[in-house]
């Protein structure tokens, strides 16, 4: 009896030591929740891709992807640790990790951290082409969506029109929607135009265009000199869209992958990794990925990098 139950106090003490010694996968860090925006922006389908990369080449790591209502609530949901990898748009960053009162960040999001900048979003303003609106200043008194509330993109309607000296007030209706409902509503008549901030190609507007008549509303020069960095004038190219015959002046805006410095170093290593060895993929999902580049994934950013991240960079010579 006595042998007996020493042989199985040293087979026990043996599959301890074994335990102790095998590789440690932290089960709380071997999980990746992507967060991303609406089903018909460009944020969702790039994070199915990018949840398909992890889990295809992270080993043990289990993915969910998470629609939002994009960059506010991603930054929120990672500061409450319910994602480990989130999109948001640059001004967004900004804002909350100044902690802005008026972005929905009424203390700084301490604990915020960059893993890169990826492609621009492009401010697309989109009316239809019966409501007679050719510039912003056609805005006023017609309904207009700009997104939903406290998002991203309405974050930088609100910029954009106060730029323009244009107020909530001035126009006849404002609605907050996701891009796919601002589009049913242009539609069928019951919405005038929208405006979205998404990579060029975003689903809604070519599923708009495909459908009716419809203007493109440039956004000039002068507006994105007055708002300054995180905003950059740029162009929708022509031929971006159905009948989209010239180029379309607006603002491009930064977006970026963000994560919390609570997420476990080697696994926001291995997100950097795997997202920048399997760009092909990105790109099979939206031609927006294109436009993602190492060589500046980690230049001129709002918040700082995550360690994991910083070492990817510095291991691929780009830092």
């Amino acid at each position: 009896m006595f042998i007996k139950k020493f042989a199985a106090a040293n087979i026990a003490a043996a599959l301890v030591a074994a335990a102790a010694m095998a590789p440690v996968q932290a089960s709380a860090q071997q999980f990746i929740n992507v967060l991303t925006g609406g089903t018909s922006g460009v944020y969702y389908p790039l994070g199915v891709a990018l949840a398909k990369v992890y889990s295809d080449n992270i080993p043990g790591v289990k993915t969910q992807v998470q629609a939002t209502k994009a960059s506010v609530e991603n930054i929120k949901l990672i500061q409450q640790g319910r994602g480990e990898i989130g999109f948001a748009l640059g001004d967004s960053v900004k804002a909350a990790v100044e902690g802005d009162n008026d972005a929905g960040f009424p203390a700084p999001v301490e604990t915020l951290r960059a893993i890169a900048a990826i492609y621009p979003n492009y401010i697309q303003i989109v009316a239809a082409k019966e409501s007679g609106i050719t510039d912003l200043a056609g805005l006023k008194g017609k309904a207009l969506s700009v997104g939903a509330p406290a998002s991203g993109t309405e974050l930088n309607a609100r910029a954009i029109l106060g730029a323009a000296d244009i107020t909530y007030d001035d126009l006849g209706k404002t609605e907050y929607l996701p891009f796919a409902e601002s589009v049913e509503l242009i539609k069928n008549r019951q919405l005038d135009a929208t405006l979205q901030s998404a990579g060029l190609g975003v689903a809604s507007i070519r599923d708009l265009a495909a459908s009716v008549p419809i203007n493109f509303v440039a956004v000039p020069a002068d507006i994105p000199e007055k708002l300054g960095a995180p905003f950059q004038a740029a162009e929708i190219p022509a031929g971006t869209y159905d009948g989209q015959m010239e180029a379309v002046p607006t603002i491009a805006i930064t977006n970026m992958l963000v994560t919390s410095s609570e997420v476990d170093e080697e696994l926001v290593y291995q997100m950097t990794k795997q997202l920048f060895d399997n760009l092909p993929a990105l790109v099979a999902a939206h031609n927006a990925a294109k436009a993602i580049d190492p060589k500046t994934a980690a230049k001129n950013l709002p918040v700082p990098l995550h360690p994991g991240a910083e070492r990817y960079y510095k291991e691929a010579g780009l830092l």
